[in-house]
């Protein structure tokens, strides 16, 4: 059995545009907040927490209307 290795090497889409957005605030060729400049790294993050948080929801009101009918 042989087994395959995966080497990522590089940057992906969001790291990039984090250097890219930070070099141009750095070098004040845009003056954003920073906010925006970091918005890359965390933005993936906050959409991923927000779909959990939906289902999350989705499921407590499901319970919550199962139990409220059973009775």
């Amino acid at each position: 059995m042989s087994k395959t290795i995966i080497v990522k090497r590089g940057l992906d889409l969001s790291s990039s545009l984090f250097l890219i957005f930070l070099v141009l605030k750095l070098t004040k060729v845009i003056d954003w907040s920073w906010w925006y400049v970091t918005m890359p790294i965390w933005l993936g993050w906050a959409v991923l927490f927000g779909v959990a948080a939906v289902i999350g929801l989705g499921f407590l009101i499901t319970e919550l209307l199962d139990k409220f009918l059973q009775k």
